[in-house]
Protein backbone atom coordinates (compact mmCIF):
# COMPACT_ATOMS: atom_id res chain seq x y z
CA UNK A 1 0.00 0.00 0.00
CA UNK A 2 2.89 2.26 0.64
CA UNK A 3 4.62 2.05 -3.16
CA UNK A 4 0.68 2.48 -4.55
CA UNK A 5 0.54 5.83 -2.37
CA UNK A 6 3.76 6.93 -3.26
CA UNK A 7 3.17 6.58 -6.98
CA UNK A 8 -0.09 8.65 -6.86
CA UNK A 9 1.61 11.10 -4.83
CA UNK A 10 4.40 10.85 -7.65
CA UNK A 11 1.74 11.15 -10.51
CA UNK A 12 -0.44 13.94 -8.57
CA UNK A 13 2.99 15.96 -8.72
CA UNK A 14 2.89 15.52 -12.41
CA UNK A 15 -0.54 16.51 -12.87
CA UNK A 16 -1.44 12.86 -13.65
CA UNK A 17 -3.97 10.55 -11.71
CA UNK A 18 -4.38 6.89 -11.17
CA UNK A 19 -7.67 5.19 -11.70
CA UNK A 20 -8.69 3.23 -9.01
CA UNK A 21 -9.63 0.15 -10.32
CA UNK A 22 -6.97 -0.77 -12.97
CA UNK A 23 -3.96 0.65 -10.93
CA UNK A 24 -2.22 -3.01 -9.19
CA UNK A 25 0.91 -3.53 -7.61
CA UNK A 26 1.73 -6.85 -9.32
CA UNK A 27 4.12 -9.55 -7.96
CA UNK A 28 6.79 -10.49 -10.68
CA UNK A 29 6.80 -14.18 -9.01
CA UNK A 30 10.06 -16.22 -10.83
CA UNK A 31 12.70 -18.51 -10.20
CA UNK A 32 14.30 -15.69 -8.22
CA UNK A 33 11.41 -14.55 -6.60
CA UNK A 34 9.01 -17.09 -5.36
CA UNK A 35 6.87 -15.02 -2.66
CA UNK A 36 3.42 -14.64 -2.10
CA UNK A 37 0.87 -12.10 -2.89
CA UNK A 38 -2.60 -11.85 -4.22
CA UNK A 39 -1.75 -9.99 -7.92
CA UNK A 40 0.67 -12.14 -9.76
CA UNK A 41 -0.64 -11.71 -13.18
CA UNK A 42 -1.96 -8.64 -15.24
CA UNK A 43 -3.14 -7.97 -18.83
CA UNK A 44 -1.71 -5.33 -20.79
CA UNK A 45 -2.63 -4.66 -24.89
CA UNK A 46 -3.78 -7.79 -25.85
CA UNK A 47 -1.11 -9.91 -23.66
CA UNK A 48 -1.71 -11.63 -20.31
CA UNK A 49 2.17 -11.31 -18.16
CA UNK A 50 2.69 -14.24 -15.70
CA UNK A 51 4.84 -16.86 -14.54
CA UNK A 52 5.47 -19.24 -17.29
CA UNK A 53 7.69 -22.59 -17.89
CA UNK A 54 10.16 -21.19 -20.19
CA UNK A 55 13.96 -22.87 -21.70
CA UNK A 56 16.67 -21.12 -20.54
CA UNK A 57 19.32 -20.09 -22.99
CA UNK A 58 22.00 -21.95 -20.98
CA UNK A 59 19.66 -25.43 -21.29
CA UNK A 60 17.17 -26.74 -19.47
CA UNK A 61 13.86 -25.27 -18.23
CA UNK A 62 12.76 -22.76 -15.62
CA UNK A 63 9.89 -19.92 -14.54
CA UNK A 64 9.86 -17.14 -15.97
CA UNK A 65 7.51 -14.02 -15.81
CA UNK A 66 6.66 -13.09 -19.53
CA UNK A 67 3.98 -12.57 -21.70
CA UNK A 68 1.65 -14.38 -24.13
CA UNK A 69 -1.42 -13.83 -25.86
CA UNK A 70 -4.38 -12.87 -23.46
CA UNK A 71 -7.58 -15.24 -23.11
CA UNK A 72 -9.82 -12.37 -24.02
CA UNK A 73 -7.91 -11.35 -26.83
CA UNK A 74 -7.94 -15.09 -28.22
CA UNK A 75 -11.66 -15.11 -27.61
CA UNK A 76 -11.68 -12.34 -29.85
CA UNK A 77 -9.85 -13.86 -32.63
CA UNK A 78 -11.36 -17.32 -32.21
CA UNK A 79 -15.30 -14.79 -32.84
CA UNK A 80 -13.73 -13.45 -35.72
CA UNK A 81 -12.41 -17.06 -37.49
CA UNK A 82 -16.08 -17.75 -36.54
CA UNK A 83 -17.56 -14.89 -38.49
CA UNK A 84 -15.96 -15.68 -41.51
CA UNK A 85 -18.34 -18.91 -42.15
CA UNK A 86 -15.43 -20.66 -43.92
CA UNK A 87 -17.53 -23.99 -44.15
CA UNK A 88 -20.28 -21.82 -45.88
CA UNK A 89 -17.55 -20.74 -48.83
CA UNK A 90 -17.58 -24.14 -50.80
CA UNK A 91 -17.91 -21.42 -53.94
CA UNK A 92 -14.55 -20.35 -52.81
CA UNK A 93 -11.81 -22.61 -53.87
CA UNK A 94 -9.21 -23.42 -50.85
CA UNK A 95 -6.62 -20.44 -52.53
CA UNK A 96 -9.16 -17.80 -52.76
CA UNK A 97 -9.62 -18.58 -49.11
CA UNK A 98 -5.47 -18.07 -47.90
CA UNK A 99 -5.74 -14.71 -50.44
CA UNK A 100 -9.34 -13.74 -48.61
CA UNK A 101 -8.05 -14.77 -44.58
CA UNK A 102 -4.00 -14.58 -44.64
CA UNK A 103 -3.32 -11.25 -43.92
CA UNK A 104 -5.56 -11.71 -40.71
CA UNK A 105 -4.01 -14.77 -39.82
CA UNK A 106 -0.15 -13.34 -40.46
CA UNK A 107 -1.39 -9.78 -38.50
CA UNK A 108 -2.23 -12.72 -35.44
CA UNK A 109 0.69 -14.23 -35.30
CA UNK A 110 3.12 -11.43 -36.06
CA UNK A 111 1.42 -9.43 -33.06
CA UNK A 112 0.55 -12.43 -30.30
CA UNK A 113 2.76 -14.97 -31.53
CA UNK A 114 5.55 -12.63 -30.71
CA UNK A 115 6.82 -13.96 -27.24
CA UNK A 116 4.67 -17.19 -26.75
CA UNK A 117 3.55 -18.65 -29.89
CA UNK A 118 2.72 -21.57 -28.69
CA UNK A 119 -0.01 -19.70 -26.73
CA UNK A 120 -1.92 -19.06 -30.13
CA UNK A 121 -1.86 -22.11 -31.60
CA UNK A 122 -4.91 -24.02 -30.22
CA UNK A 123 -6.52 -20.91 -31.64
CA UNK A 124 -4.78 -21.39 -34.96
CA UNK A 125 -5.94 -25.16 -34.98
CA UNK A 126 -9.58 -23.68 -34.76
CA UNK A 127 -9.53 -22.33 -38.45
CA UNK A 128 -8.33 -25.68 -39.64
CA UNK A 129 -11.46 -27.33 -38.22
CA UNK A 130 -13.33 -24.40 -40.05
CA UNK A 131 -11.21 -25.37 -43.26
CA UNK A 132 -11.94 -29.26 -42.95
CA UNK A 133 -15.54 -28.22 -42.30
CA UNK A 134 -15.15 -26.32 -45.52
CA UNK A 135 -13.62 -29.32 -47.38
CA UNK A 136 -16.60 -31.49 -46.59
CA UNK A 137 -19.30 -29.49 -47.62
CA UNK A 138 -17.20 -28.31 -51.08
CA UNK A 139 -16.11 -32.11 -52.20
CA UNK A 140 -18.58 -35.20 -52.24
CA UNK A 141 -16.78 -37.56 -51.29
CA UNK A 142 -15.30 -35.79 -47.58
CA UNK A 143 -18.86 -35.45 -46.85
CA UNK A 144 -19.85 -36.42 -43.68
CA UNK A 145 -15.84 -37.89 -43.01
CA UNK A 146 -13.95 -35.11 -40.71
CA UNK A 147 -10.86 -37.49 -40.28
CA UNK A 148 -10.92 -37.69 -44.08
CA UNK A 149 -11.59 -33.98 -44.50
CA UNK A 150 -8.57 -33.69 -42.08
CA UNK A 151 -5.96 -35.77 -44.09
CA UNK A 152 -6.86 -34.16 -47.34
CA UNK A 153 -6.17 -30.99 -45.55
CA UNK A 154 -2.88 -32.20 -44.19
CA UNK A 155 -1.87 -33.39 -47.60
CA UNK A 156 -2.27 -30.12 -49.28
CA UNK A 157 -0.47 -28.40 -46.02
CA UNK A 158 2.16 -31.04 -47.21
CA UNK A 159 2.62 -29.95 -50.56
CA UNK A 160 1.66 -26.12 -50.78
CA UNK A 161 2.99 -25.76 -47.16
CA UNK A 162 3.10 -21.77 -47.68
CA UNK A 163 -0.26 -21.75 -48.76
CA UNK A 164 -2.11 -20.88 -45.47
CA UNK A 165 0.51 -18.24 -43.36
CA UNK A 166 -0.59 -20.44 -40.02
CA UNK A 167 0.52 -23.93 -41.47
CA UNK A 168 4.09 -23.42 -41.27
CA UNK A 169 3.81 -22.72 -37.52
CA UNK A 170 0.67 -25.31 -37.10
CA UNK A 171 2.98 -28.16 -39.16
CA UNK A 172 6.31 -27.72 -38.43
CA UNK A 173 7.78 -26.44 -41.55
CA UNK A 174 9.58 -23.33 -39.91
CA UNK A 175 9.05 -19.95 -37.93
CA UNK A 176 6.38 -17.87 -40.01
CA UNK A 177 7.40 -14.28 -38.49
CA UNK A 178 7.80 -11.76 -40.89
CA UNK A 179 5.92 -13.96 -43.49
CA UNK A 180 4.83 -12.10 -46.91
Amino acid sequence: MALQNALDARFTDCGLTLHPDKTKIVYCRDESRRGTHPVYKFDFLGYTFRPRLVSKKAGGMGVSFGPAASPTALKAIRGTIRSWSLHLRSDKALDDLARMFNSYIRGWINYYGRFCPSALQPTLWSIERYLARWASGKYKSLRRHKRRSRHWLLRIAQRQPRLFVHWPLLHGYGRTMGAG
